[in-house]
């Protein structure tokens, strides 16, 4: 055996040994914020005995790769699927691949500036779709993420791991577009479509946190949505200089804007918005890159407890904005 390969194996082996996690699921349509995240993730994985299915774009915390090699133990079957563009999701694929597990890599188009911004993990019959990287300093960060157990939902985010997981082997099958909670961009732009939609169909307020947000056709349509007497206010994060047009542009048609207060080493990681009673989140930015380039993914609820959850921590957040 290659000493790379050997000294994977053991890395492996000795993360397996460190402890248990609990094997406790997580409610269905439960919204988690910021690092509980990875609770949602470790009960998903460590409660699994059937199916463990991971897309992930930075992928760097071994604690979730000893999850999925116990649970390939367990007798699940296990696959991951990483961008290929970046390097700690390039190293753990090398860990998890020496110990058995199946990895294979986006075959992103570099010639667009493409990559798999995917962050989603099904596990039986639940996923946690979200807009947090599991990187060694994502748990910092302000995120979401939703648990999903629908049958539909659950249904068309299998099919759009296994149209990944078989693109990855070099042999496309993409899915035909959909109207649906469950929106992926490239194929399709169905997470545009969504977006728009919910924004055009917004008639008393629209409340939304997003890392990036440069998308001319959003821009323009949270401006035309105040000029209908909607209350719209908008979280960015300041540590984007791509935020700064958007920004101006939103102030000057009225929009209440503000720059998240991120603590030091932090970001406002979310892709979120609430559109009345319809809340929208996943991997994609507002950018063009997030809903034209890039390989996304996005769900859709207007279940009580999570938009209120979401409502509740909005208000928190736009408070100490200010």
């Amino acid at each position: 055996m290659p000493l790379l390969a050997l000294v994977s194996l053991l890395t492996l082996m000795v993360l397996a040994a460190c402890g248990a996690l609990p094997a406790t699921p997580p409610p269905a349509g439960d919204l988690y914020q910021d690092a509980r995240i990875f609770d949602a993730a470790t009960g998903l994985i460590s409660s699994a005995g059937g199916e463990v299915a991971v897309e992930m774009y930075e992928f760097g915390r071994r604690d979730l790769a000893r999850a999925l090699a116990d649970a390939q133990r367990r007798g699940a079957r296990v696959r991951v699927l990483l961008d290929p563009t970046v390097s700690v999701s390039v190293a753990i694929a090398s860990v998890l691949a020496a110990g058995g597990l199946p990895v294979r890599f986006y075959p992103v188009d570099d010639k667009r500036g493409q990559i798999d911004h995917v962050k989603v993990l099904l596990a039986d019959g639940a996923a946690l779709v979200s807009g947090m990287n599991w990187g060694t300093g994502s748990s910092r960060n302000h995120d979401y993420g939703l648990v999903v157990r629908a049958y539909d939902e659950m249904t068309r985010l299998r099919a759009i791991f296994e149209q990944d997981w078989s693109l990855a082997a070099g042999v496309p099958l993409p899915l035909g577009v959909t109207v649906g909670p469950i929106a992926q961009t490239n194929p399709g732009s169905e997470i545009r479509t969504l977006l728009e939609g919910a924004l055009a169909r917004a008639r008393r307020a629209i409340s939304a946190e997003v890392f990036a947000f440069t998308d001319q056709a959003l821009l323009s349509g949270l401006c035309a949505a105040v000029r209908r007497g909607v209350l719209v206010r908008v979280l960015l994060d300041p540590g984007q200089d791509v935020n700064l047009p958007g920004f101006r542009q939103l102030r000057r048609c009225t929009v209440a804007a503000r720059w998240y207060p991120a603590p030091p080493g932090a970001k406002l990681h979310a892709k979120i918005g609430l559109f009345d009673g319809l809340l929208v989140l996943g991997s994609a930015n507002w950018s063009g890159h997030g809903l034209g380039v890039n390989h996304e993914l996005d769900v859709s609820t207007g279940a009580s407890g999570p938009v209120a959850a979401y409502a509740a921590r909005f208000a928190r957040d736009w408070e100490a904005a200010a």
